[in-house]
């Protein structure tokens, strides 16, 4: 009896199950938000240089009215491209004879200017505080404000490399609750950092942290739960993380304050810590680990949830063995050489390593400076995050009727014109920018729910895990660079645009060179998968023969055994 049979024994998709997977899914939206946390914490305001006087020194000279006030800061302010005052400079020594004219200096002579020497005014109309207008990073500053998002990404990475190993040793549920809590904790610190490092550090946390969740969530859903059922789950916990992207506005909405938006996506972690405790351990894991006695009582309990204690009571500890014994001898063999020794899979693993990394990288680049587009914040991360229901339901649908590779490959083709075509419109037209830049981030969404797919069914079940953990390691690389390249749009403005699109169009002809899954058995070896690309053209020829797809299967499994 095989482990999934177990399942089917105790319940294969019942009441235990349906909770498990609730609990599980439903953290997924606060992830969600601290993904997407530095279009609202780091929004820049409009500001300009705090003139020498101060501000309060206007009431001294009389100057009270809005239009004599902006008068007066001629006096003391350069005026940009736009004719507003300069938000970096300002003049070395009072401009007096600018007051009551129309000039922009004198007698054509340019007035000496410098950098803002007594901090910045800030408009606080739309935001009351964010970490810019608290630690002052414009200017020649700026480029810190992106390096946060660099650093929470880096994080992800750090902890997906580390918290990935100690789950397999210490245990699915116990590592979620250690992730839960720290998350909880280094989110509510970054709250209230008192400095700028100190902020870093604790976003960094939280990176690891969050990572922690992820992983784990999904291995404790996909380890309860049975092989046909795992589409529907991985599609709630999907659509879990979507409804984040709309939750998220209307959070930072009704707050304004970075420090209150950034504690009201953290304290409910503190709520996933306490009931995480009722959660089980995985079952698989446990016999794997030597703790059968410990696997039968959890199993027994599913039983009696989903109202089978009969079938649960069957159960003993040799069943248990007996049902994971091949895992066993196959996780042994496991190794990250193995996803390059042979072709095939050499080319499965390049290939997926640059659809991750640049599904991630143009993903990140689109979605974390919205800004950028010149357009209400708020109303434009909830058109971003509602776009991703009707994409990710077109994507479901794509990969069930025309196939894996052909939606990877289309998806991302498509995101990457969009992008391309954004990086050449003029800013005035920003419907039609945002219109485009909503319908990118829809195909990449899309992209994003084939990758996880698609590669679970490419790689072999010997190596399947540690190939999900590279390809996955090249999504967080992707996701921390993405940030580092938004930077060099202080210079070339279109460039940013230019390196997200290009290198997704260019990845989404790579993906053609993958082999197509869709309606072929999981492979379980290597050789499986190097014997993959014969066995799909006799799958076609005997369609094309009218053969039943299910004999097809057949005969492929007899090929293969």
């Amino acid at each position: 009896m095989a482990f999934g049979d177990l399942l089917e024994m105790v319940g294969d998709l019942g009441k235990f199950q349906a909770i498990h997977i609730a609990l599980l899914s439903f953290p997924a939206m606060f992830t969600a938000c601290h993904n997407l946390l530095q279009n609202f914490v780091a929004a820049v305001p409009d500001h300009r240089c705090r003139v020498q006087l101060g501000d309060e020194g206007l009431r001294y000279l009389n100057v009270t009215e809005e239009p004599l006030r902006e008068e007066f800061l001629r006096v003391f302010l350069p005026l940009d491209e736009e004719g507003r005052p300069d938000k970096c400079r300002m003049y070395t020594s009072p401009q007096w004879h600018l007051l009551g004219t129309n000039e922009t200096q004198g007698n054509g002579s340019q007035p000496d200017t410098q950098a803002c020497t007594d901090g910045w005014v800030y408009d606080r109309s739309q935001f009351t505080s964010t970490i810019v207008t608290e630690w002052d990073l414009v200017c020649d500053r700026k480029s810190l404000k992106r390096m946060v998002q660099s650093i929470y990404m880096a994080g992800l990475l750090i902890g997906a490399c580390v918290l990935g190993r100690l789950s397999d040793k210490f245990g699915r549920r116990t590592l979620l609750q250690w992730s839960y809590l720290l998350l909880a904790v280094s989110g509510t610190c970054a709250a209230f950092s008192s400095s700028f490092p100190l902020f870093c550090f604790w976003r960094f946390l939280s990176g690891v942290s969050l990572s922690g969740v992820i992983m784990n969530s999904v291995s404790l859903k996909v380890e309860w739960t049975p092989t046909r059922f795992r589409p529907p789950v991985a599609m709630c916990g999907s659509f879990c993380y979507t409804f984040g992207q709309v939750l998220l506005p209307g959070i930072a909405y009704g707050i304004k304050d970075w420090c209150w938006i950034q504690l009201s996506v953290s304290v409910p972690f503190f709520v996933f810590f306490l009931y995480s405790w009722w959660l089980s351990e995985s079952a698989r894991w446990l016999i794997v680990n030597g703790k059968e006695h410990v696997a039968l009582k959890q199993l027994k309990r599913a039983a009696k949830v989903n109202g089978r204690e009969a079938e649960g009571e069957r159960l003993t500890v040799e069943i248990l063995k007996a049902s994971v014994e091949n895992d066993q001898l196959t996780a042994k063999k496991q190794s990250v050489l193995d996803l390059f020794r042979t072709p095939v899979m050499r080319r499965i693993t390049c290939c997926m390593m640059v659809v991750w990394f640049s599904t991630s990288f143009a993903y990140y680049g689109l979605s974390i400076d919205l800004q950028g587009f010149g357009v209400d914040i708020y109303l434009i991360q909830l058109i971003f995050g509602a776009v991703d229901f009707p994409a990710k339901i077109t994507a479901f649908l794509t990969l069930s009727l025309i196939g894996r590779r052909i939606t990877q490959g289309t998806s991302l083709i498509l995101a990457g014109s969009v992008v391309l075509a954004i990086a050449v419109l003029p800013k005035e037209l920003q419907t039609v920018r945002t219109s485009l830049a909503a319908f990118g981030k829809g195909c990449l969404s899309a992209a994003f729910t084939c990758c996880f797919l698609y590669a679970n069914e490419l790689y072999p079940t010997v190596v399947r895990q540690t190939g999900i953990g590279l390809i996955g390691t090249m999504a967080r690389l992707g996701a921390m660079v993405a940030p580092i390249v938004r930077m060099t749009g202080d210079y070339i403005p279109f460039l940013p645009s230019l390196i997200y699109g290009g290198a997704t169009v260019i990845t989404g002809l790579t993906a053609f060179l993958l082999l197509e899954t869709r309606n072929m058995p999981l492979p379980e070896t290597i050789d499986d998968v190097e014997n993959s690309k014969k066995s799909s053209k006799r799958v076609s020829k005997l369609r094309n023969e009218d053969v039943p797809l299910q004999d097809a299967q057949a005969s492929l499994m007899k090929q293969t055994v």
